[in-house]
């Protein structure tokens, strides 16, 4: 029974050389040999070098963005390097546009990378597609110690062994024909000029175990896979060679990926001691989920990081939530700021069930963050939101900052603040004492405070205490109760109506004093829908209080 040991894997391969053609067995046999006896381990005082390796097909998944994510804080919290690696032999489907987003969108996250496209490094190139000439070297290399052979299986003869396997109950593995070729056979294939692929040797009986850093055990049993391609006919490499080489040529020390990546796990870890490379540890993250358990997809909504910049969230709150989909500090706390999370970070508080991604939870995590903001980077914020989407004139200012200040507690998303804002110069008034809350307060003598309120509306009383701020507002609310013989919920409640027409929202004084400097600061745009103070107290003194309760118009007409 041969071991390698990488880093914490186990792996265990029984060698059966026996397999290996007459001319190749007895060099073949040395090799194996001699690589049981190799201890495999990346070198546990090496520096910590991990790797995130997206294939540019498309935009960056939540779920990629979350491996980046947790091989950044690997990396970070131990002092090593994060590498960014482009996966993109997938010719037909992989496009320079793709991989230009996955950068803009991994900056944007604030995941900075040592080595990579746009920064380099000693271990570049760092696009697959510039790497074939090594990919071919580590081939050549594994021919002439007759690891691998030439296979000129047709696809027609593939598909049919596949169908007899498929009859025979059996696992659809490739029946070594090639495998046991003379030197004579292959050569004659080759004066014909026949294409063929390079296929990789799998003992035929043992088992493969590794300890995987979040999952534990992991083991296959070698007799399911059959030898396998690693070089097309085509000269273009196979994804799990082109990683082997790669992840050993650029000495990557820890393997912290998808789940949906562990079945490779066993070609790669057999390419690594074919090559006599050392195996880095491995640590496979569990599928990111929807809320019915199945994978999460487009199907589902949102699900690539740009759609989620777009929306107006912000990338500390994805950093945060992202983390915690999986991950956590063993405490109750929830909220982290990047800098946190790499203080906190270890992959062996990394759960491996399946986590549900709740897009509740992810608005509610942006809030804290937009709320956690400085105040003059999250008025900035808001402040040119409504600027650019035509609700003020302008992106600063004194109202601004008020109104910021007084609606940001609503306000999880950016553009939340557009129905924050229009809600607050809004005046639904009719709407309000129509609904059955409103009538208990029609019932409970609405019409006095009304008319009192618009006497000291006439008398400029109203507006000279709007004038002095919130001293001036508070001192004229308690005065006005005084003379009403109203105190509490009683005063309150009616004043908030009247003045905003509405039965809840954000502290009364200060909506009244944002709405009185909504009339004079004169960048309000126009389409907004903005009803100044003027304007309901006009509606005020239209309404008639004696019908709102009948089937007729509660507004007097205008008389000429």
């Amino acid at each position: 029974m041969a071991n390698l040991v990488a880093g914490t894997p186990l792996m265990r391969i029984k060698v059966l050389p026996e397999f290996a053609p007459p001319v190749l067995r007895r060099r073949f046999q040395r090799s194996l040999s001699l690589r049981a006896a190799i201890d495999g381990v990346v070198d546990r005082d090496a520096p910590v070098r991990v790797r995130f390796a997206p294939s540019p097909t498309g935009n960056l998944h939540v779920g990629g963005a979350r491996t980046a994510l947790f091989n950044y804080l690997f990396a970070r919290s131990k002092g090593g390097k994060f590498v960014l690696r482009i996966e993109d032999t997938d010719l037909e489907r992989s496009t320079r546009e793709s991989e230009e987003a996955m950068l803009r969108e991994l900056t944007w996250l604030g995941l900075d990378w040592d080595e990579g496209p746009g920064i380099g490094g000693d271990s570049g190139p760092y696009r697959q597609s510039e790497r074939n000439s090594l990919y071919k070297e580590y081939a050549e290399k594994l021919l002439e110690s007759g690891q691998v052979y030439r296979c000129f299986c047709s696809n027609e003869e593939l598909e049919k062994m596949k169908e007899i396997a498929k009859l025979k109950q059996l696992p659809p593995v490739y029946t070594g024909k090639w495998a046991t070729a003379s030197d004579e056979e292959v050569q004659e294939e080759l004066d014909k000029g026949t294409p063929y692929t390079y296929r990789f040797r799998v003992p035929k009986e043992g088992r493969l175990m590794i300890n995987d850093l979040i999952r534990g055990e992991v083991s296959w049993n070698l007799n399911t896979l059959g030898d396998f391609v690693i070089m097309r006919s085509n000269g273009q490499p196979v994804y799990n060679f082109c990683v082997t080489v790669d992840d050993a040529t650029m000495s990557i020390s820890h393997v912290i990926r998808a789940e949906e990546h562990l079945p490779n796990t066993l070609r790669q870890a057999l390419i690594y001691k074919a090559l006599g490379l050392p195996m880095p540890s491995f640590a496979h993250v569990s599928l990111i989920l929807a809320p019915d358990r199945s994978k999460l997809s487009k199907r589902h909504g949102a699900t690539s990081v740009g759609q989620f910049r777009d929306m107006g969230y912000l990338p500390q709150a994805m950093v945060n939530y992202l983390a915690l989909l999986g991950w956590g500090d063993g405490t109750e706390n929830e909220f982290f700021t990047l800098e946190q999370l790499v203080e906190k970070f270890s992959i062996d508080r990394v759960n491996k069930h399946g986590a549900i991604f709740d897009s509740t939870k992810l608005r509610w995590m942006n809030g804290q963050h937009l709320r956690a903001l400085p105040f003059e980077k999250l008025t900035k914020l808001i402040g040119e939101h409504w600027k650019s989407n035509g609700v003020l004139t302008e992106s600063e200012g004194p109202f601004i900052d008020e109104a910021v200040q007084l609606l940001a507690d609503g306000i999880d998303l950016v553009t939340d603040s557009d129905k924050e804002l229009s809600n607050l110069l809004s005046y639904p008034l009719i709407d309000t004492l129509m609904s059955s809350e409103g009538k208990c307060m029609v019932e409970d003598k609405l019409s006095e405070v009304s008319a009192s309120l618009l006497a000291a509306y006439g008398s400029g009383e109203l507006l000279g205490a709007l004038e002095e701020g919130s001293a001036g507002w508070q001192k004229w609310v308690k005065s006005f109760g005084k003379a009403l013989k109203r105190k509490g919920k009683s005063l309150f409640l009616p004043l908030r109506v009247l003045l905003t027409g509405k039965l809840h929202g954000p502290d009364m004084g200060s909506s009244v004093l944002l709405l009185h400097k909504a009339g004079t600061c004169g960048i309000i745009a126009p389409q907004v829908g903005f009803v100044t103070l003027k304007e309901r107290f006009e509606m005020l003194r239209q309404l008639d209080w004696d019908v709102l309760n009948k089937d007729q118009p509660v507004f007097e007409p205008a008389t000429n």
